[in-house]
């Protein structure tokens, strides 16, 4: 079935659990090709790998979406930067030009 397919279906359904109510989309994960033709990855855990490069990130060096896709490919992730900027705003990850402004006043606090 296609991917298409089933997010259609499953959009705006729920399902009661022991540990609460899910969305069904939550049962369903989504994967990022890999850019060397071996496995695909899961695209929660590119998502997760996004907000360490970023939690990782110092004041002097604020990772831009697309250092962020050139990191990934290096690790063997072929993502599009579009979607690096759909994952981070998900998140609610701001932009590296918000992150950067950012920063600096907290420094400038200090």
């Amino acid at each position: 079935m296609h991917e298409s397919t089933v997010s259609r279906v499953t959009a705006n359904k729920y399902m009661a659990t022991p540990r609460g109510i899910f969305e069904l989309k939550y049962f369903f994960s989504s994967s990022i090709a890999s850019a060397d033709g071996g496995e695909a990855h899961s695209a929660e855990a590119v998502r997760h790998r996004i907000k360490q490069m970023i939690d990782a990130e110092s004041s002097a060096d604020v990772l831009s979406d697309d250092t962020i896709v050139q990191r990934l490919k290096d690790a063997g992730i072929d993502i599009a930067r579009r979607t690096i900027a759909k994952y981070r705003e998900a998140m609610k990850i701001p932009s590296s030009v918000q992150r950067r402004r950012e920063k600096q006043s907290s420094k400038l606090a200090d």
